[in-house]
This record gives C-alpha cells, structure tokens and sequence, in this order.
C-alpha cells in the first residue's frame, strides 16, 4: 500500500481517523481525574493500522519485522540495566540488526559478487523486505540513543513497536531518531491547528508525487529505459533532467507526506529535504537532501570515528561508501556514494575555502553539472548501459542533429517542466514572506488570506491527484526499492 493510492487515500486513511479519534475517546474516559490523558488505545490504533499497512503487500515481513523490534526491545532492557556490559549489550543490539539488514539486503549481492570473482557462491534469491533500511536504522538510533542516556529506555513493547511500525514513516522515512519522538510516543497532543498543518503538508506531499514526479517518470523511462543505441543526445540530457526531478518530487513528496501524517497525530518528525537544487556546492547539496540520512551517519558514525579531528579523509570516505551501501546492493550504488565523498573531500579543500570569492552562479552551474552525472550513475545498475548511456551524453556517440521526439517531451509538457523547476525554488516561503510584507499591518487579514489560500490548493490538488490516480499504472516510490 502506498501513500499516493485511491484505497490509502479514500478507505484506510478515513477509517484509520474515525479509529484514532473514537481511541482518543476512549483515552479520555481511562483518564479521567489525571493530569495527563493516557494514549494507550490511541497508540494501539496506530499500532494495529500500522501492521496492516505494513502486511497490505508483504503479509510474510510483518514477522521480520516484529522480530526485529523483539530483538531490540530486549537488548534496550539489557543496555539500560547494565553498567558494566552496556557497550557490549549496545554491540550485540547493533550486530544483531545489521545481521537483519546485511542477510536480507546484501546476501545476493555478495554472492554474485563472489562468483564473478572465481568463487562460484549459490545466489539465495531472497526477496528485499520493503522499509527494512528505514526500519534497522531506526532500530540502531533506539539502541545507541539509550546507551547514551540521550532518551529513557521503553518499557513497554507496545510503545518501541509503534515507534518502529509507525505507518507514516515506516516505508520509505524520513529516518526518525528515537530522541525525537520518545516524549511523544506516551505523551503528546494535537490541536485543531496541527492537524490542518498536517493535512496541507500532506496534500503538498500528495501533489508532488502524484501531479509532478509520476508525470515526470513517463518522461524519464521514455528515454532512460529505451534502446540507448538509437537515443540522441538531446533525448540523453532530457532522460537524465526528468529523472533528477522525478527523483526529488517523489521523495521530497513522501516526506511531506509522512511528515504531515505524523503532525496530525501529535509527532513532530524532522525535515527531510530544504530545496537542495539551490545549492552552490556539493557539500551544501548533502545537507539539504535527504537529512535524515545525513544527520543519521553524522552523529552514529562520522563523529564517533573521529570526525573531523582525526583521519577525516577515511572518515568522509567510510561515510559515503556505508551511505552508497544503503541505497542499495548494487556496485552503481558504491560508486556513486565514492563519487560524491571524492567531491565533498576535494571541497573541504579547494571551494568551501575560496568560497566568497567564486561567482555564484558559476558555482550553482557547477553543483547542479555534478548532481545531474551523479543521478546518470545512480539510475543504471547495468554497467554496460550505463558506459552507453555516458558516451552519449558527452556527445561521444548518438545523433546530435535535431529530434523529434525530445522536442516533443519539452513542449507536449511545457508547464510541467515549469512548475517542476519553479517549485524546485523556496517558493512557498517567498510567498508567505510577501502575504506578510503585503498584509504586514493587518494580521487578522494576512491570517484569513493564508488560510483561503491554503483551503483552495489544497482542494485543487486533491481533485487533480484523484483524477490522475484513477487508471494510474506508475504509481510505486523510487525509495521503495531502498
């Protein structure tokens, strides 16, 4: 089941809410005289919602998964009431985790890659657990955040399932770290305004995926999947321009999604994304997308190697591998986690110093050439393709005299490309920066232009993503498969 599904959208979504809300009722009359009102049945709503999302396509993984938060529970327990052996409880925990992660990730790759090698290993075939990334590393943050004493362990199996099940953010994130929502989990509350917050970060969510990044994949495996022996360069460049947008549509939108879901409920998850396509170096693009991710191998792995005090080149290096790793098993994947360390390591030394002195246009050129190559190498798998693909795109090979065809994909979907690159910009913040200049003077009237304005994109958006929804084929998100 996914987000941005006619099901999700007008079936599980409403009867999850009128669950959660009778839940809440429920909690109320547990409470009563309290100081506090209790979120047991609330948490067992989302608790059982959260499983049955889960099992919709993989019924089989809801037992992997809950061994996985059996696991981690009892490690939790046995990190927490050590003194002596937390490390090891904490070593364990982790293994343990990895283990999950390495078998069910990682095992054919090293098969096939041992057998290339002279060393001829069965290949186990064992299907990629959907989430399971996302998951295990959530399951690290819990261990580690405990050992460090930086949130209380949970006590109760209940509360460390729903952290790790939550439907919001299971499948595809953001990563969120268990700090952040611990205080949550037992205590929190939503207001009228947090969930009209939350469901307008959601529809901006479901607009991105549906109306943006779905459009934009048409356009994408018109060109990237087709016979490149016939692709003209032009097409190349198109092909690879889609993909990179298609990909940050697809993922930024299920980050909107996921986030908004959670504010409804009283969780406060982290930004994922902060326009990345504005950067003006590779280092900056990295902390603007995806930075969960980043934040994640910062504060679990980079600073605890070191950091930059010590062996900071191998540090930056053992990072980007372990982040192309993650993406997926595939050797495209750790080549281009290398590439981007290589260029971030070379900025440390060479741009980030000179910076004021550089002309930034020339610098957001520079960026966004390396981005757009990083994508070709993320996308193909297949070696061979993607040799293919590259000496095209430079221009080495393929007709390089006008094309139909990629004329065709510009102009047949002219304000789609538009809107893509607008939005790729701050624009809601320079819009709600103007309503505020504009309407400075007046609150009540900058108040009720914000919310109209909000109330009819919302409408409109919804009524755009349903139409196009109704007979979609391409419909999956690209970090399923992660």
């Amino acid at each position: 089941m996914v987000f941005s599904d006619l099901f999700f959208l007008f079936a599980f979504l409403p009867s999850f809410f009128l669950s959660y809300i009778a839940g809440g009722f429920i909690d109320r009359l547990l409470s009563r005289g309290e100081l506090e009102t209790h979120q047991t049945v609330r948490n067992l709503v989302l608790v059982c919602f959260s499983l049955l999302f889960y099992a919709w396509g993989e019924p089989v993984y809801v037992l992997l998964m809950l061994g996985c938060v059996v696991w981690n529970f009892v490690a939790g327990l046995c990190i927490d009431r050590s003194d002596r052996r937390r490390r090891l409880m904490l070593a364990l925990g982790v293994a343990g985790d990895l283990l999950i992660l390495g078998t069910f990730k990682y095992a054919g790759f090293f098969a096939r890659t041992l057998t290339d090698f002279g060393l001829p290993v069965p290949d186990p075939h064992i299907m990629l657990p959907i989430g399971i990334s996302f998951y295990t590393f959530q399951s690290i943050s819990y261990l580690v955040d405990v050992y460090r004493r930086e949130a209380p362990v949970q006590r109760r199996f209940l509360g460390l399932l729903l952290y790790i099940s939550m439907f919001p953010q299971l499948i595809a994130g953001p990563i969120v770290r268990y700090d952040t929502v611990a205080r949550e989990i037992s205590r929190r509350r939503v207001s009228v305004q947090d969930v009209a917050d939350g469901l307008y970060r959601f529809l901006i969510g479901l607009g991105k995926k549906v109306i943006l990044a779905n459009q934009l994949s048409e356009v994408s495996d018109m060109f990237l999947k087709a016979d490149l022996a016939q692709l003209p360069v032009s097409a190349a460049w198109v092909g690879l321009l889609a993909f990179s947008l298609q990909i940050y549509f697809d993922f930024s939108g299920y980050s909107d999604m996921a986030i908004g879901l959670g504010r409804c409920l009283g969780f406060h998850f982290n930004e994922n994304f902060n326009h990345p396509y504005i950067c003006r170096s590779i280092s900056e693009f990295w902390r603007r997308w995806h930075m969960s991710l980043g934040s994640f191998f910062r504060d679990y792995v980079y600073i605890p190697m070191g950091g930059n005090r010590r062996h900071q080149p191998l540090n930056i290096f053992v990072v980007w591998f372990l982040t192309g790793m993650w993406h997926g098993a595939s050797w495209n994947f750790i080549v281009w986690g290398l590439y981007f360390g290589l260029i971030v390591m070379l900025e440390k030394y060479t741009i980030l110093r000179l910076r004021s002195r550089w002309f930034y246009p020339f610098l957001h050129v520079y960026s966004l050439a390396l981005i757009f190559i990083g994508w070709g190498i993320f996308y193909f798998e297949d070696w061979g393709r993607m040799t293919q693909f590259f000496t095209i795109f430079f221009g080495q090979a393929g007709n390089m005299l006008h094309d139909a065809t990629t004329e065709s994909a510009l102009l047949s979907r002219f304000w789609l490309w538009v809107v893509a690159l607008v939005l790729c910009l701050p624009v809601r913040r320079w819009l709600s920066q103007g309503i505020t200049w504009s309407l400075g003077g007046v609150p009540a009237m900058r108040t009720s232009v914000a919310l109209v304005a909000r109330l009819l994109l919302s409408l409109a958006i919804l009524a755009a993503s349903t139409a196009l929804l109704v007979g979609a084929t391409n419909n999956a998100f690209l970090y399923f498969n992660f």
